[in-house]
């Protein structure tokens, strides 16, 4: 039974009851999407990690051995690839994310990856690297200590590791150099709001929302992800005002009926709003046990052992068929997913049960959702 209680506490279901899905669940439009045209950008550069304490790459790595030589010409030393010999630099790969408002003089912070044969990054420091965006301009430098969350030491066959050591990050590590500052007022009179997740309701709702807000049509919604608001001739000058005014309308988002299962861990997670139409349950399990016992037979009241007496070997073989009780479960008119793995918990069903008789519900036809499997 603990150990029953400890693989149903394994399955995790988050369910939201009738009375607060029958309430209005209001948030802020900030929270499901943006303005269109604010999105990150990738950067990402090469370069050196020194200061290791003989746990970077070896001397079988060329490209590392060149760069130290390119980076040691840059101060006026000429030394060739095939004289450097050191452990203590890595070549990594160094990446970093330049928000849509980020300025000249913003510190971002960045990931180091080595793409060596480093053992561990522990200890080093990232040389000068400059970090371009998929344009091939430079937009940012990094340098500074690595932070490491890992180690890894190893001596005579023996290996003691704790997460990744070749991966590293540094807080701030790199300053902008140029900046993408969107200008909102260049000569737009709207500007367009995208949800995350496309919805036509949703999207609808959004627009209504803002109207009501402004007191004035002044959005409509385009698609399922857009919804386009103009921008009154008044408020150009103070578009930050006008923004933040819409960012903080309140709508009720319509949510689409989704259950995620995750058979790695035995997670069902669904929303409140997932029925299952009338359906009928039933899970059984059949266990048979063959247990075979090999004896030897001893001749008994023979005197003399001649060629005609000897002992033969004997197989006994028993069979026992363990039949446990099937669960049944009729589910009625409006229950939905959180009843149902309720209902199956207390007829004492294991996880992994549980995620078949789901998926065998969807194929059914009686799951009313979006069956996601992870």
């Amino acid at each position: 039974m603990f150990k029953r209680t400890l693989l149903l506490a394994g399955l995790l279901v988050l369910s939201l009851s009738a009375a607060v899905s029958a309430s209005a669940e209001t948030i802020r439009i900030k929270d499901i999407g943006k303005m269109a045209g604010w999105r990150d950008n990738a950067l990402s550069g090469y370069g050196l990690v020194t200061g290791l304490a003989g746990t970077g790459d070896s001397s079988r790595n060329k490209a590392t051995r060149q760069s130290i030589a390119n980076m040691l010409s840059r101060f006026d030393i000429t030394i060739g690839a095939d004289d450097v010999q050191s452990r203590n630099v890595a070549a990594v790969m160094v990446t970093a994310t330049l928000s849509p408002f980020a300025r000249a003089g913003d510190a971002i912070d960045v990931t180091i990856t080595s793409i060596g044969d480093a053992r561990s990054l522990v200890g080093g420091a990232l040389m000068l690297a400059p970090l371009k965006g998929a344009d091939g301009k430079i937009y940012a430098l990094s340098q500074g200590a690595l932070s490491v969350g890992g180690y890894k030491y190893d001596m005579n066959g023996n290996v003691v590791q704790k997460n990744h050591p070749t991966v590293a990050s540094i807080p701030g590590g790199a300053t902008v150099e140029v900046g993408l500052v969107n200008d909102m007022r260049s000569g737009r009179d709207s500007v367009t709001f995208v949800l995350s997740e496309p919805d036509f309701t949703t999207a609808s709702r959004v627009a209504s929302a803002i109207n009501a807000r402004l007191g004035s049509s002044v959005a409509v919604a385009l698609d399922a992800s857009g919804v386009e608001i103009q921008i009154p001739a008044a408020r150009r000058n103070r578009l930050t005002d006008y923004l933040t005014d819409i960012e903080n309308v309140m709508v009720e988002p319509d949510r689409r009926a989704r259950v995620v299962i995750n058979e790695r861990t035995g997670t069902v997670v669904s929303g409140g709003d997932v029925r299952i139409s009338k359906v009928v349950v039933s899970h059984g399990e059949l266990k048979v046990s063959i247990v075979t016992d090999n004896t030897v037979s001893q001749p008994l009241l023979v005197r003399q052992v001649g060629s005609g007496v000897q002992s033969l070997p004997v197989a006994n073989s028993r069979v026992s068929v363990d039949e446990r009780g099937e669960t049944g479960f009729v589910a009625p008119n409006d229950t939905t997913v959180a009843d149902l793995v309720r209902s199956l918990t207390r007829l004492k069903t294991n996880t992994r049960d549980i995620i078949s008789i789901l998926r065998a519900v969807k194929a059914a036809g009686a799951l009313h959702a979006e069956l996601i499997v992870q």
